[in-house]
């Protein structure tokens, strides 16, 4: 008992002179304050109040010793192995390739599947014009009416001379075979028949060139004539820019939808197959493709394709913007969220994933096609642990915890 008395007097002898080297150190170290603080004393209005200036030099003397008497110990840091024991926790969801048909959205526009200018194919005044703008025709209707200018006489002068040229060729026919007249004069009479037979067609042709008709079902896009205009022949002039113009036509029924598909998505576009047409309105037309051009747009390297749809009551007018969804042909493809999608440190677009060893590793895609909350991608081998949250915050190589996005959200 002596002796453990010897001790605690020992430590206690220890302990005063820890405490005293304490204040001298604090002493020394407010010196510099003390003195600082006599100095602004002097010069300060409260050079009277001595206590006040004993106060400061107390709280000043406090504030540096409080850091040696009372030192602040920080909480030990995790170890290294500690810090690599806490793997981050991500989800995943195991994903496999199936058969997809996926969709080629484009922006297009819709064209009349004929136009035409009615023209007139001779000389005459209009007489009657039959039709207006916006009228609904069928093929054959009657469009305009010319003046006859004698082509009427003209077809009965050569009926008759028709009916003249048989009656002599039926008569010298049987005189040359009696032996009246040469043989060579059969080729003669032939001749002259032919001749009548064709001046007839002719004059009936020209009958016909006075009644402009419907050339097929359509509408009357435009009326450019007047009733009583000189319609007149020029040849040199265009189609439909001449002054021999009736009307235009166009044909609605089918309506064409027209698309420019880039050189990298032409293979999957295939004659046949289903499209759908979604109309500014907003309704929504079914179709198939109908044409895929062949040589490509010198601007743009695009192809051209058209997709024919139904328009029986004409309610789909011609140049209006269009949206058309093509059905392409059939691809393998893996369907994963959209928030999986990230980038590589290369900036490659791809998804995260989690190998055997749960180490991560980074794959990258080809987009097929995309939906309100997945997408569709192609190069995810089957069997591929996606990580669907914390891809974000992860590296590649770097082992985590997986975990399915149940589990991830019932820990949180």
């Amino acid at each position: 008992m002596h002796g453990n008395f010897e001790r605690t007097k020992k430590k206690l002898n220890v302990a005063m002179k820890e405490v005293k080297q304490g204040f001298t150190t604090i002493g020394e170290a407010a010196q510099p304050v003390r003195n600082r603080i006599e100095a602004l004393y002097e010069k300060s209005p409260l050079k009277g109040s001595k206590l006040l200036a004993l106060a400061l030099v107390v709280l000043a003397v406090f504030w540096i010793g409080s850091g040696i008497l009372i030192p602040h110990h920080e909480a030990p840091a995790a170890t290294v192995a500690q810090q690599a024991e806490q793997k981050f926790r991500v989800a995943v969801s195991t994903v496999n390739a199936q058969e997809y048909q996926p969709r080629l959205v484009l922006s297009g526009r819709t064209e009349a599947d004929k136009k035409v200018s009615v023209v007139a194919r001779t000389q005459a005044i209009v007489t009657e014009l039959r039709v207006k703008r916006g009228d609904r025709v069928k093929a054959g209707d009657v469009l305009a009416v010319l003046t006859d200018d004698g082509r009427n006489a003209q077809l009965q002068q050569a009926r008759a001379l028709v009916l003249q040229r048989k009656a002599e060729f039926e008569a010298r026919t049987q005189l040359i075979e009696k032996g009246n007249l040469p043989k060579l004069d059969a080729n003669n009479i032939s001749s002259q028949l032919r001749a009548a037979e064709a001046a007839l067609a002719q004059a009936e042709a020209e009958i016909e060139r006075i009644r402009i008709v419907a050339p097929w079902d359509g509408v009357v896009d435009q009326v450019s004539a007047e009733q009583g205009q000189f319609l007149m022949m020029m040849p040199s002039m265009g189609a439909g820019s001449g002054p021999n113009e009736i009307a235009k036509m166009i044909s609605l029924d089918p309506i064409i939808a027209i698309v420019e598909v880039s050189e990298k998505k032409l293979s999957g576009v295939r004659l046949g197959e289903e499209a759908e047409l979604r109309l500014v309105s907003g309704e929504i037309v079914k179709g198939k493709v109908r044409y895929i051009s062949k040589s490509a747009a010198a601007t743009t390297r695009t192809y051209r394709v058209d997709i024919e749809a139904a328009n029986p009551d004409n309610k789909i007018p011609d140049g209006i913007t269009t949206e058309v969804a093509i059905l392409m042909a059939k691809v393998q493809a893996t369907k994963v969220p959209r928030s999986a999608l990230t980038f590589s440190a290369q900036g490659k677009l791809g998804i995260r994933a989690v190998n055997g060893e749960n180490k991560v590793v980074f794959i990258p895609i080809e987009l097929i096609d995309d939906e309100q909350q997945s997408m569709w991608v192609k190069g995810i081998p089957d069997g591929t642990r996606v990580i669907v949250q914390g891809q974000d915050f992860v590296r590649e190589d770097q082992v985590v915890e997986a975990v399915t996005a149940e589990q991830l959200n019932a820990k949180r």
